[in-house]
């Protein structure tokens, strides 16, 4: 890796800059000086171009000579070289000026020809810069300010211009060309503007330096604090900001605060440097105080803080001065240098002088001609200098890191200075106009790792770059005498733009975090407006010694390059790996790139095993002392596993395959797949589904040499390992070693003998074998007979090899070997395959167990083992399995809640505990939406199955569309895995376990109310009290009682049916789900009574397991966790059970009541306790005001009722009884619910009873009240209510229809004049249904009659009435 040049930005209007900034200039002075320019460019270079490289220099002038013929006729002439260029360091802002004109370009980002962001300087702001007179702008520099602001990370707030003139101004402005300050600090000419910023010292002894702002007029510097400076262009800024904004004028600033040195003892200056402040070491401050006093000299104890200055010109070349900080006495040592200096004295002046803003032009004029007035300058002396009367100084450029800089004079050299010792150390020729930048390059990450000292700092290393205009050439010179390490052949017009600061108004507190983004070198091309900077890497300032790992590193980088590359064959790539491989001379990064060519995908095999085989080679060839044994190792082992992996894959590819021999062993093994074949069928069918998967997921991707390398591992002793990492990985190597033997197309033997050979474990190869077994189970269902017997072939050849099963193996034990083979079914996921492989692996362990018996025995009786035992109860674990994962496979119908499929295996069952499997197959009832009802009809006909169900069933399913066949199939297979699990699902444990899932879905989303509802069902339907009563508590104390004693309260709070917005404020459920809530409320409590009455009668249950699956270890089923519940306290269930019936009344029929004011202080505070416990419960009479509530509640609940089923269509008794639903609010159950409730509330039945007759009378429902009058025990007072009803009814039929007959009239006149009366008295608007037939009335009259006896004091006023209905009703036949 070497120097590059990185163009990062283009200039754009670059014609526009020059035209406006030449435009006073004619065209024939253009071309006038265009011409002289170029017979200057004639001169003679044969003395210093001789030194240079001739073919180099041949290279680098052909080079330079094509760009120009390329270049533009427009821009090829040197005007830039005229102007006065700054570079902001963050290379957004560029300033050019010539003479009174100037013109700003900032960054601007665009979208390329070929869609890239880039970065572009264009021109912002163009105009005049000089106020007065004859001033021209002599020199210019732009500084970035950093912002002030917390999350700023390091990029500028924004730029200032500090302009320089010819007048001895200084003018400061935005990026927009508002002026913010202008002062007169000297009356000569501004010659340089030059700025230092903080920089993070890098060492513990090395100064912190201040920001400064230099101005070097010809016999005077003056400098500025950076820190005041900062703050007042701060202020400045917001002062012209906000007199814009208000349309005011701006107020004048103070002036700032500077020091002003007069240096003196040097004829010309032309350039600075302000180095900083330094401090002297004891020895040299003894030296000198030793050279200047003598050897009585006294020397003080701290060393002086000195800020030093550095200038070139002539008379001396080179001059240095020191001013002594503060106003300390000078010290002796310099005493004599400084007498007359005034150095303790330097004056923070401030300009007298001062131009403002919006001034008429008579107060202008008064300013030009009457200047301010100029503080006089503080002499300091030269401390010494560099003479040399013949040579110029022309500039100089100081270093990054203040020790080093660069001066340029006018006989074309490039001078380094040694800037603490005052001494020129090295010196170019033939750099004539030279211009000079620094580069400080940080030490790379990579290359730390291989340094002796990587715990330390990373290192800075320093570059020189000369930019040499005579000859179009850049240079990048390593210091302090390091070689040249780069040049670029660039135009001869360019400038070199070195800032030598970055931001301003930064410490070591705001810096912390900030990562500058500064350019430190940047060459611009006036004739294509590029901008160009120059990376170089760190390790080519290294030494000869350490070069030589820089050397490797950049082969190492340059190897990693040529893998990149996508276009390249193998035979290339072989080529430039080899050459690199034997190039490195270091042992790490040789296997470092070993490594990563190893590592490559693109790499083909024979690449690979070529440039391995080509380093071990020249590694034996080497002197064993110099050969790392490591490497050595490496390359051996690698080869060996890539021959391995060549010999692999040409099995695969082998035409010839060895026959399928039949074996003794796998007898009767088609007659055990046939006895599953149904299973395996319907477990394949249901398994194949559709589904999405990546291409380099499938496993028929064939396994790259560099992931086989990753996987195996070669030791010393030859024999490999292989590194199990992901499953995935895993199956992969499997699936490339021994699925071809599967499938039969590769040779098994051979296979087997390979691997043996390479010393890989049987073991492992077992366990890679199983992987791919049960990965590949849909393809091994295809070819189920084929794969089978290659599976047998694979597991005798495995068992056979060396280590494998030990001799010493007692056929009465447990074998190691099979028993991973048994482990791994008992683990997998994939019931199929599982089971096959251990078929497979039964009979292959029988046999073997068989052959052992007979070399020993000698006999004929067969060999019963330990492990046969074990394998007979695998493989009917395995089926049982099977069967149970085919049921859980069964698609869920659609828009149907419950996750993913339950994927099941022996491990999971056994580890679920005893109620493992009912917990699954609940779940799956659960993800069917199977109804209670539906799932307890398919249990009953594995009880009750005969021969003419199943005729009757076969006749249907001929008949019934795709989906119950579907149903039907599914019934079927719920039916096979019950008979296989007739313990493990028994009715009632299935049930337990449905009515906790469903719970548990509920409590998940409690809006669903059908989820509770059937768990309410599936309570009901076990047969067992004792696991009803456990279910019931744990329900109720774990789900229910929470939501419950919410809804009560915020009845007890509304005191009436909540609206749904507070129902799922405080409850957490909608309206209409708390309804069905209170619903399921009731009768979970009901359920829970009824179970504990029942306990008494009926023994608890017992649990027991299918013999094969007694090894179930993990938590207690359900069931078994009711039957160790306590039991329930009736009186406290009942109390719960009536609030519970309250609250479920009025949320159905909307009535207003406060359901727990309905009780005494000791019934609310018996609610919501533990149902277990005893608790105080009410007793006695209760306060005749809380009955009198709960009769009124009771009443509206009835009224409630009968509004709610009116239904006049009905007109006989039998479909009056059979037309109500059995659930909601026109359930047929509520009238005797209320009765119920009104005996346990303590009030009357018989006024409920009487008041549901005369509601449903109200309401026109006669046939529905003649039967609840058949319940009424005090006939008479019903009769006195009745007798106003039907007067009522009368009533609206005689006086207050608007369709009266005439026959109506004429009865009205003919009836008794009490009659009448009593008539117009009654109020029709109390009636619902005031119409109704008049033989419903005349029935009714009828039943008046029978109810109140002959003594009544209103039962002649019934006779009456009795005949007034009949003459009615023949008037109206008539």
């Amino acid at each position: 890796m070497s120097c590059s040049l990185f163009e990062f930005c283009r200039l754009q209007e670059l014609k526009t800059v020059r035209d406006f900034l030449f435009q006073n200039q004619s065209k024939e002075s253009v071309e006038e000086k265009t011409q002289t320019a170029e017979n200057e460019l004639s001169w003679d270079t044969s003395d210093w171009e001789s030194g240079w490289d001739n073919n180099e220099n041949k290279e680098e002038e052909s080079a330079s000579s094509t760009k120009t013929e390329e270049e533009p006729s427009g821009q090829n002439q040197p005007w830039l070289q005229d102007c006065v260029v700054s570079l902001s360091p963050c290379a957004d802002l560029l300033v050019v000026a010539r003479e009174q004109k100037a013109a700003f370009l900032s960054a601007k980002w665009r979208t390329s020809d070929s869609g890239r962001e880039e970065m572009t300087l264009a021109v912002t702001w163009s105009g005049h810069l000089c106020t007065e007179e004859g001033e021209n702008v002599s020199s210019v520099i732009a500084i970035p300010l950093a912002s002030q602001k917390r999350s700023s990370t390091g990029r500028p707030d924004w730029t200032c211009i500090v302009v320089g003139f010819t007048s001895g101004y200084v003018r400061f402005y935005t990026e927009s060309g508002v002026l913010l300050l202008a002062q007169l600090l000297h009356v000569d000419p501004v010659l340089r503007l030059k700025c230092r910023t903080y920089e993070i010292p890098r060492h513990p002894g090395v100064t912190e330096q201040h920001e400064e702002l230099s101005i070097l007029y010809p016999a005077a510097l003056v400098t500025i604090d950076g820190f005041s400076l900062f703050q007042s262009l701060r202020a400045c800024r917001n002062q012209v900001a906000r007199a814009a904004a208000a349309g005011s004028d701006v107020v004048p600033p103070p002036p700032l605060a500077y020091k002003k040195w007069g240096l003196q003892e040097m004829d010309t200056i032309v350039d600075h440097s302000s180095v900083g402040v330094m401090t002297l070491c004891v020895f040299d401050q003894m030296k000198n105080a030793s050279i200047l006093g003598g050897f009585h000299a006294s020397v003080k104890g701290s060393p002086p803080a000195m800020s030093q200055f550095v200038t070139v010109g002539t008379g001396p070349y080179a001059g240095f001065y020191y001013a002594v900080e503060g106003n300390s006495q000078p010290l002796l040592s310099h005493v004599a240098l400084a007498v007359a200096s005034k150095l303790t004295s330097a004056l923070f002046n401030a300009a007298s002088g001062w131009l403002g803003w919006n001034k008429s032009k008579n107060e202008e004029e008064a300013a030009q001609k009457q200047k301010p007035k100029v503080e006089p300058a503080t002499p300091l002396g030269i401390r010494f200098g560099l003479p040399d009367s013949r040579r110029h100084g022309e500039s100089i450029c100081l270093s990054p890191c203040n020790t080093l800089a660069g001066v340029t004079d006018d006989f074309g050299r490039v001078t380094l200075l040694d800037l603490a010792r005052g001494v020129a150390i090295r010196m170019w020729k033939g750099y004539r106009d030279a211009q000079l930048g620094w580069l400080q390059v940080q030490e790379e990450r990579v290359d730390r790792e291989f340094s002796p000292s990587a715990s330390l700092p990373r290192r800075h290393a320093l570059f020189l770059v000369i930019y040499a205009p005579r000859r179009g050439i850049l240079e990048v010179w390593a210091m302090q005498r390091g070689p040249r390490v780069g040049a670029f052949t660039v135009g001869k017009h360019c400038r070199l733009l070195y800032a030598g600061y970055h931001l301003m108004g930064v410490n070591s507190v705001t810096s912390q975090g900030w990562q500058l983004h500064t350019q430190q070198v940047c060459l611009l091309d006036p004739t294509t407006g590029a901008l160009r900077t120059i990376n170089i890497p760190f390790h080519l300032a290294l030494s000869d010694k350490k070069n030589e790992r820089a050397r490797d590193m950049h082969l190492l980088k340059r190897l990693s390059a040529v893998l990149k590359t996508r276009d390249m064959d193998s035979d290339s790539l072989e080529r430039e790996a080899k050459g690199v491989l034997l190039e490195i001379k270091h042992p790490a990064i040789k296997k470092q790139a070993l490594e990563s060519l190893l590592s490559n995908r693109k790499a083909p095999v024979s690449c690979l095993t070529n440039v391995t085989r080509a380093l071990h080679d020249a590694l034996k060839q080497q002197d064993a002392d110099e050969v790392e044994a490591s490497l050595l190792q490496l390359c051996s082992s690698q080869l060996k596993l890539l021959q391995l992996y060549s010999d692999i894959q040409q099995l695969q590819s082998a035409e010839d395959t060895e026959a399928c021999s039949g074996n003794d062993s796998l007898e009767g093994i088609e007659e055990e797949l046939s006895r599953v074949g149904p299973t395996l069928q319907r477990y394949a069918h249901l398994s194949s589904k559709p589904s999405v998967s990546f291409a380099q997921d499938s496993p028929d991707t064939p396994l790259s040499a560099q992931a086989f390398l990753t996987q195996l591992e070669c030791a010393e002793d030859g024999e490999v390992k292989v590194n199990r990492r992901s499953d995935a990985e895993w199956n992969q190597l499997g699936n490339f070693m021994f699925w071809g033997c599967l499938c039969g197309k590769s040779p098994t033997h051979k296979v087997c003998d390979t691997l043996q050979l390479a010393g890989i474990s049987p073991q492992q190869l077992l366990s890679l074998l199983m992987s791919v077994w049960l990965q590949r189970e849909k393809e091994v269902l295809q070819k189920p007979v084929e794969t089978v017997r290659n599976l047998h072939t694979l597991l005798i050849a495995l068992s056979n090899m060396d280590g494998a099963v030990e001799e010493s193996w007692d056929p009465q034990s447990v074998s190691p070997w099979w028993q991973q083979v048994r482990f791994t079914c008992i683990q997998s996921h994939n019931a199929a395959a599982a089971l096959l492989a251990a078929l497979v692996a039964h009979r292959a362990a029988k046999a073997s167990i068989t052959s052992r018996a007979d070399s020993k025995l000698q006999s004929e009786w067969e060999a019963v083992s330990l492990e046969l035992e074990q394998w007979v109860v695998c493989v009917r674990q395995l089926e049982d399995v099977l069967v149970l994962q085919a049921l859980l496979l069964v698609p869920s119908p659609k828009a149907t809640a419950g996750g993913a499929v339950v994927q099941c295996s022996i491990k999971t069952l056994q580890e679920g505990g005893t109620g493992g499997i009912a917990d699954s197959v609940s779940k799956w009832v659960f993800r069917q939406n199977m109804a209670p009802e539906r799932l307890k009809k398919i249990l009953q006909r594995k009880e009750t199955q005969d021969t003419g169900d199943q005729k009757e069933q076969k006749e249907e399913r001929e008949e019934a569309e795709d989906c119950q066949e579907e149903a039907d199939r599914t019934a079927e297979l719920l039916l096979a895995v019950c008979q296989r699990f007739p313990d493990s699902l028994s009715p009632d444990l299935l049930f337990a376990h449905c009515c906790w899932e469903y719970v548990v879905q509920w409590n998940k989303d409690p809006e669903e109310g059908r989820y509770l509802l059937f768990a309410v069902e599936h309570l009901k339907l076990i047969t067992s009290p004792h696991i009803q009563l456990g279910i019931s508590t744990m329900m109720w104390s774990t789900f229910i009682v929470k939501r419950f004693s919410a809804a009560a309260f915020l009845m007890e709070k509304v005191g009436k049916a909540p609206k749904d917005r507070l129902c799922r404020r405080d409850v957490g459920i909608g309206d209409k789900a708390m309804t069905s809530f209170l619903s399921c409320c009731v009768q979970l409590l009901q359920i829970l009574m009824e179970a504990d009455s029942a306990m008494e009668e009926i023994p608890a249950p017992g649990f027991s397991v299918e013999e094969v699956w007694s090894g179930a270890e993990g938590p207690a089923s359900i069931a078994e966790l009711a039957l160790e519940q306590r039991g329930v306290h009736y009186p406290l269930v009942q109390h719960h059970w009536l609030l519970a019936s309250l609250l479920h009344a009025a949320m159905s029929f909307s009535v207003k009541v406060k359901p727990l004011s309905l009780f005494d202080s000791k019934g609310k505070n018996a609610f919501f306790r533990d149902l277990t416990t005893i608790q105080l419960m009410p007793s006695g009479d209760m306060d005749p005001c809380l009955v009198s509530l709960r009769q009124e509640f009771l009443l509206r609940v009835l009224t409630g009722w009968v509004q709610a089923i009116d239904d006049p269509s009905c007109t006989s008794p039998a479909a009056a009884s059979t037309s109500l639903p059995s659930e909601g609010p026109k359930a047929d159950w509520w009238p005797s619910l209320c009765i119920d409730l009104g005996s346990l509330l303590q009030v009357n039945p018989d006024i409920l009873r009487r008041h549901l007759v005369c509601e449903l009378y109200s309401q026109g429902l006669d046939l529905r009240a003649e039967e609840a009058i058949l319940q009424v025990e005090d006939k008479e007072v019903l009769g006195s209510h009745l007798l106003v009803l039907t007067g009522q009814r009368l009533s609206y039929s005689l006086l207050h229809n608007q369709n009266q007959t005439q026959a109506a009239m004429e009865l009205l006149a003919r009836l008794p004049p009490t009659l009448c009366t009593w008539l117009k008295a009654m109020d029709p608007s109390e009636l619902r249904c005031p119409l109704v037939s008049l033989s419903k009335t005349t029935r009714l009259v009828s039943r008046l009659i029978e109810m109140l006896p002959e003594n009544h004091a209103q039962y002649s006023l019934a006779l009456h009435l009795l005949e007034a209905v009949d003459v009615l009703s023949l008037s109206t036949e008539d």
